[in-house]
């Protein structure tokens, strides 16, 4: 949905409640892990830390999602839990407008007790896009270094975001960038 002023909180709440009916975009879940045609797939991994301790606190910065604090785009509600099932609302602020984006959390990856901690969530079909994105951190015993990784697999849905398939991309690879850069902040306590 896209919007020429930002949404209000009663905006939010009533794309929410739509949401939690409609269905995932696309097929199949897990499509952010594997290659399939027509989908993009974009990956990037960065360093955040290194410890038990920085784990853990790349694992609490995920679970708060302060890997969407941006000021150009935003999540609610802002502490939605990481389980399978949960829609959030994604907004987001691009050219002068807003769009509100639903996405369903369609799978959890790893466990802290697993060097390994994330989810992937899915597009709806309120969402401008079509498809998967993972979030997850991950700590190396051996190295003692902490990533973060963010991968996803998407194709435009909405006219709009077909139209504009080149800004489209430079936004996706601009949120990649910001959304490390925020995980790496909150992360670094």
């Amino acid at each position: 949905m896209f919007l020429v002023t930002p949404p209000s909180p009663e905006q939010v709440a009533a794309f929410l409640e739509q949401a939690h009916v409609l269905p995932l975009s696309y097929e199949p879940i897990g499509l952010a892990d594997r290659r399939t045609a027509g989908f993009a797939i974009d990956e990037l991994t960065i360093a955040i830390g290194r410890g038990q301790e920085a784990f853990e606190r790349g694992c609490r910065a995920l679970e708060r999602w302060a890997h969407f604090d941006l000021g150009w785009v935003e999540v609610m509600p802002p502490a939605a839990p990481l389980t399978a099932g949960t829609v959030v609302c994604v907004i987001v602020r691009h050219l002068g407008f807003w769009s509100m984006n639903g996405c369903r959390v369609v799978y959890t990856i790893g466990g802290r007790d697993r060097n390994e901690f994330g989810y992937g969530y899915g597009t709806l079909t309120s969402h401008a896009e079509c498809g998967e994105e993972i979030f997850k951190v991950t700590h190396d015993p051996q190295s003692g270094e902490v990533a973060y990784t963010i991968r996803a697999a998407s194709r435009p849905c909405a006219v709009l975001a077909k139209l504009g398939y080149p800004l489209t991309r430079l936004l996706q690879a601009r949120f990649r960038r910001d959304s490390a850069a925020a995980l790496a902040r909150a992360a670094a306590g």
